[in-house]
């Protein structure tokens, strides 16, 4: 039997830790995971560049486990290639930072996960140090079961400006970019879920 959730969205301290402070993408998590629950959408994750962040985001949602199956991070190329089923080739030419593993990621996660309905990728360069042409691109694929998969490439600005974490300039300018780059993920999932035109 699904879970029911009641009036989880009225009880403000969930997401607030029992304080009046706005907790990093507060909004658009409460949106993200009330679209998915609504739909009974089961979603799972391939992460590189995000290392984990846009999984462990999605799960301060209470009750997100009967949506959120889990997430692969996937951070160095063999993983890609042993966990994920990437060609080994794809990751030389055109490499790691690319639409072609964006989506190689999204459908070997999907394809590992049964009961999911989505699978969501992220690979960028998120700097320090990151070749001019790749520095804070990102790209997104989101497969969706029986469907084609759509892969959106993204550029985070320099001094990228995010929601997260609220009141804290001390962020490095990666750290930025990682919170920039899951709320960019949760922006295009919301779109798709509304049935909008996501950002190509």
């Amino acid at each position: 039997m699904p879970y029911r959730f009641g009036n989880i969205f009225q009880v403000g301290f969930f997401l607030g830790g029992g304080k009046n402070m706005e907790q990093p993408l507060e909004q658009p998590l409460r949106e993200l995971a009330s679209l998915l629950i609504q739909r009974e959408s089961k979603i799972v994750f391939a992460e590189s560049c995000t290392g984990g962040l846009i999984s462990a985001t999605l799960a301060r949602f209470p009750g997100i486990s009967f949506v959120h199956c889990g997430s692969a991070v996937v951070y160095r190329l063999d993983t890609k290639i042993q966990w994920l089923g990437i060609p080994a080739k794809m990751l030389i030419d055109p490499g790691p930072v690319s639409e072609a593993v964006a989506r190689a990621m999204a459908e070997g996660v999907l394809g590992r996960t049964p009961e999911a309905a989505i699978g969501v990728s992220i690979t960028g360069h998120l700097g320090p140090d990151a070749p001019p042409e790749l520095d804070g691109q990102i790209f997104v694929g989101i497969a969706l079961r029986g469907e084609t998969c759509h892969v959106v490439g993204h550029r985070l600005p320099t001094g990228a400006s995010t929601t997260a974490p609220t009141g804290d300039s001390g962020l490095t300018e990666r750290e930025q970019r990682q919170w920039g780059a899951v709320e960019f993920v949760f922006q295009q999932l919301i779109a798709l879920l509304r049935g909008e035109t996501i950002a190509h």
